[in-house]
């Protein structure tokens, strides 16, 4: 007789993730869901992870409301499960306790059975609190080991023994779990190491545990990898169902069928429904972009480690920003990043830090900024990583983000932080004047400035679908040379100039103008951006007015989240006066002179280029 291998549907969380980078509505795939569960699935992964926060950032859509309906949609008796960070829950920050605890409480609530739970940094203290968090509260816990292969040359962790010795901190904690995966979400491990890996695992824990493997076909080898598990002893394996299926994604749960036919082991579906169901899904994603790279396999992937999930994510984030030519180099300087980094497992939030900080070293310099997560990551305030980050690194962090190192627990810090935890979302709410509770405190703390947004019905909607009638807009930062409101400094005294139907507007008096190059005025550069000075503005009743001004360039593509300072607001040199969001990650925007703004020619939301002007200084 052969041996049943169970399975869990990973099309509409990890699926999502990998291929659309997770932004898809709701109400699109309810249909396949039921699908599904009419071919006889009944195990889904159903949200958590990148599917928590993309909701509300590019659906404006609320994520228990989406748990709910998928509840719905798959009936009370299926599986439904989520994916947990550890001590960052479903964000790319780590929280405090009572945000932890609130995540579980929350999660049963809407109608989830099960969480898998893992750190990226392999960090069992991270596992402790939060797994108790999730039994306590009446879900199954899945609690996890992280699995990465490394470069050739490179060691010193991700070993088949390193992983049992993660399996054995996490058994001697006595930490409560109602099974163990094995989560490789770069797609990296290799056959030998996942077999021996399980096989070690098997023998430790017995003939009762509960073992489950996670891979992606990203380097072309899930499904070898699968074979290895299973002669190794798993019980279950993750697969995904098409158009979600394969490349960056887990194979497809046709594919394992297939690949099981005239062996030992077998799934359990009737393949005529399944592929019935298929057909329903397709026709659920039809309109939806599929980003080329999703369904490739990426030879090279092991040198770089970047999970699938965050591949397709970044790729089309710089697809966006026009600067996808540039992948090929940040992909190769991961490599580095990942080594001098300590080895934490290449998966969310840490695989972000990677390519994050893999992004500044192309675009800005090498090491010339640290990406704040990665900083914080190599400086201890993630937890422990498996190495010890390199020095050089550590020291370039400490300086960069005025951050001593530590070695105190991350729990502990944000216990005590008060910008964290339920009493600040409480506050914050209570301030925007937002209804308080459990679930707007949970996406205040967890989605912050864009958690707010969504509750004050101002989302944005980022979801990429290929209809003929939608338009490319111009975007936001691009405008008209000359700024229609500006502050002119004269002698100390600053005039407010507007520009109004053919006048010029000074300080409310309407003048007819003529414009001419003042004495002492610079060309722009090339690029028409840098050291500029303002044309010189006359009329018949006022002198000639002569003003320096600076433009502040972007030197990142992103999104605008964040404008400190407005138009007439004085300002001294390295002041932040806005806060741009590139690749997931915040970059304070600083006034590089002293003086008054003089213009903000972007918005809120706005998304900008690498040269773009974000503000003019008047000097």
């Amino acid at each position: 007789m052969k041996r049943q291998i169970d399975f869990m549907i990973t099309a509409f969380r990890d699926g999502f993730q990998s291929v659309y980078g997770a932004r898809v509505f709701t109400r699109d795939f309810l249909p396949a869901v039921e699908a599904a569960v009419d071919a006889g699935m009944y195990h889904f992964e159903a949200g958590g992870g990148a599917r928590f926060q993309s909701l509300y950032f590019y659906c404006n859509e609320d994520a228990f409301d989406m748990m709910d309906a998928f509840r719905e949609a798959a009936g009370p008796n299926a599986n439904l499960q989520t994916l947990a960070r550890g001590i960052n829950v479903v964000g790319l920050d780590s929280q405090p306790a009572d945000i932890i605890r609130l995540h579980a409480r929350l999660f049963k609530k809407h109608g989830i059975t099960t969480i898998r739970n893992f750190d990226a940094l392999n960090d069992v203290n991270n596992l402790n609190y939060s797994g108790r968090c999730i039994y306590e509260e009446g879900l199954k816990h899945e609690v996890c080991v992280t699995l990465m292969g490394l470069p050739p040359g490179a060691k010193g962790a991700h070993t088949p023994e390193f992983y049992i010795g993660v399996l054995k901190k996490i058994l001697d904690a006595d930490i409560p779990y109602d099974s163990i995966c094995f989560k490789d979400a770069s797609g990296t491990a290799t056959p030998a190491t996942v077999y021996e890996t399980i096989k070690q695992a098997r023998a430790l824990l017995g003939k009762d545990a509960r073992i489950v493997f996670h891979t992606h076909e990203t380097a072309g080898i899930s499904i070898s990898c699968y074979m290895a598990a299973m002669e190794a002893g798993v019980d279950q394996v993750d697969c995904s169902l098409a158009p979600v299926s394969g490349g960056t994604s887990q194979p497809d749960i046709i594919t394992l069928w297939h690949a099981l036919r005239g062996t030992e082991f077998a799934v359990d579906i009737d393949i005529k429904k399944v592929i019935e169901a298929e057909r329903v899904f397709k026709e659920c994603m039809e309109d939806y972009f599929v980003p080329p790279e999703a369904k490739s396999v990426e030879p090279l992937i092991p040198f770089s480690p970047m999970p699938g999930g965050a591949l397709t994510a970044n790729t089309q984030m710089m697809r966006d920003s026009g600067i996808l030519d540039k992948y090929g180099e940040i992909s190769e300087a991961m490599g580095e990043v990942v080594g001098r980094g300590g080895f934490g497992t290449s998966v969310t939030p840490v695989s972000q830090f990677y390519f994050q900080q893999a992004f500044n070293n192309v675009l800005i310099g090498p090491w010339k900024k640290i990406a704040e997560g990665y900083g914080k990551m190599v400086l201890g305030y993630f937890g422990k990583t498996p190495v010890e980050p390199d020095p050089e690194v550590i020291k370039l962090a400490q300086e960069q983000l005025k951050l001593e190192p530590t070695t105190e627990s991350p729990l502990e810090i944000n216990n005590r932080d008060p910008n964290k935890g339920v009493e600040a979302a409480r506050q914050l709410l209570a301030e925007e004047k937002l209804p308080i509770n459990d679930e707007n405190i949970f996406i205040v703390a967890t989605c912050k400035e864009k958690g707010i947004v969504f509750l004050k019905g101002n989302g944005q909607i980022g979801v990429r679908k290929k209809s003929p009638e939608k338009k490319e807009e111009k975007p936001a930062a691009v405008r008209e040379s000359i700024p229609s409101s500006f502050i002119v400094t004269v002698d100390d005294r600053s005039y407010r100039v507007e520009l109004e139907d053919g006048y010029t507007v000074v300080d409310g008096t309407r003048y007819r103008v003529s414009v001419s190059e003042g004495e002492g005025t610079k060309p722009a550069d090339s690029r028409g951006v840098a050291g500029r000075s303002a044309a010189a503005v006359t009329s018949d009743k006022a002198p000639t007015v002569k003003h320096g001004r600076e433009e502040v360039i972007s030197p990142l593509p992103g999104t605008v989240v964040k404008i400190l300072a407005e138009p007439g607001t004085r300002v001294n040199r390295d002041d932040v006066i806005m806060v741009v969001e590139s690749m997931k990650m915040e970059s304070d925007i600083q006034a590089p002179v002293s003086g008054v703004i003089e213009s903000i020619p972007v918005k809120t939301n706005a998304q900008i280029k690498t040269g773009d002007i974000l503000a003019v200084i008047s000097t």
